[in-house]
């Protein structure tokens, strides 16, 4: 598909001082330049479902400071080890009864070993053989596995950043923002379509939010999945009873996400059971386009999907019956990026020539 006539050119050069400037909108202007991006890529009244499942579930070694999954903090979270192929087939069939379109699976690994990896690998196979695509998280990845991966056929990897470099060393010491960065890296050169976003509502300021975006946006490719998480706090973890962020400010993250990376779809990932249905309705007229779809999200309570459709239904959008993701930005890509340019970075160098 070729860029529609008058859409925005897809940019990898964003400064902080833009994003900011995007966020600083009165927001009816900032959801009408985002509803206007959107609908240049996008039908506005589809919605992409997805189902995320656990298939591996605790004892990760990680510290990531909102994960309950982490063997490092008391949740009382129960471990499971890997689910027999089976089971998640039989989830894979629920879901496309459901409507879903994609199925995610999510094992608390550090990183795959090969043994596992091969397990995996098979249910990507079956989930496939259901007629949905598939996504996985794993962790870190090693150049070889995903590789692996893709001869596989797994059509997405999800990989955050969570938040700005600047913010992560204070939620994370167990993995370095690089180590996010190579992963993606190994998933883009593998050639399998790339699921990257953040979490918010986490304690971080407005300049983390602008940042975080900045540094998706600056990746040598959009991602072609961006899922916005709103902080779900669970008692044990380091962040519970932090302060949530605003709702009004959560519909302007989806809003600048769009505008920034309009080609993508935008994701209401975590926290959306606790949002109200206008919140929700002001999500999609801001270009969130893609719901997680289902009772559960890896550890924590989802809509079931029975109210997610009855939503849709009442502000006549419907369900996406087909990936319509067009690989709009090849050879737009800088051939030799490896990394995003950091924003501050780039505004400092723009302000220096």
């Amino acid at each position: 598909m070729t860029e529609p006539a008058g859409a925005a050119v897809l940019r990898h050069d964003w400064r902080a001082d833009e994003v900011q400037a995007l966020f600083a909108l009165p927001f009816a202007d900032l959801i009408y330049r985002a509803q206007s991006a959107h609908r240049a890529h996008f039908d506005a009244n589809e919605v992409q479902l997805s189902t995320l499942m656990s298939i591996k579930t605790g004892a990760c070694p990680e510290d990531c400071a909102y994960c309950p999954q982490s063997v490092r903090f008391d949740t009382g979270l129960e471990r499971e080890a890997l689910l027999p192929l089976e089971q998640v087939r039989d989830a894979a069939q629920r879901a496309r009864a459901a409507g879903a379109t994609r199925f995610c699976m999510g094992a608390a690994w550090r990183s795959p070993k090969d043994r596992d990896l091969e397990k995996v690998i098979d249910m990507v196979q079956a989930v496939k053989d259901e007629g949905l695509e598939t996504c996985v998280t794993l962790g870190m990845l090693k150049a070889r596995q995903a590789e692996k991966l893709k001869a596989a056929g797994l059509d997405y990897y999800n990989h955050n950043l969570d938040t700005s470099p600047e913010y992560y060393q204070g939620i994370i010491t167990t993995r370095t923002y690089e180590d996010r960065l190579d992963t993606l890296g190994h998933v883009r050169d593998a050639g399998i379509k790339v699921c990257c976003g953040g979490i918010v509502g986490m304690g971080e300021t407005p300049l983390d939010r602008a940042e975080l975006l900045c540094q998706l946006a600056n990746l040598p490719e959009h991602p072609q999945s961006v899922p916005i998480n709103n902080l779900v706090q669970v008692e044990g973890t380091p962040l519970h009873g932090v302060d949530p962020i605003d709702e009004l400010d959560f519909v302007r993250t989806i809003a600048v996400a769009k505008i920034m990376m309009p080609a993508s779809y935008v994701r209401l990932s975590a926290g959306r059971e606790k949002m109200s249905e206008a919140t929700q309705t002001l999500c999609f007229l801001a270009g969130a386009n893609s719901i997680f779809y289902g009772d559960q999200l890896l550890t924590t309570s989802n809509p079931a999907h029975l109210k997610d459709l009855a939503l849709l239904d009442k502000l006549g959008m419907k369900p996406e019956a087909s990936p319509k993701y067009s690989d709009i930005e090849a050879g737009q890509a800088p051939s030799a990026a490896a990394a995003p340019q950091g924003c501050r970075h780039a505004a400092a160098t723009a302000g220096a020539s």
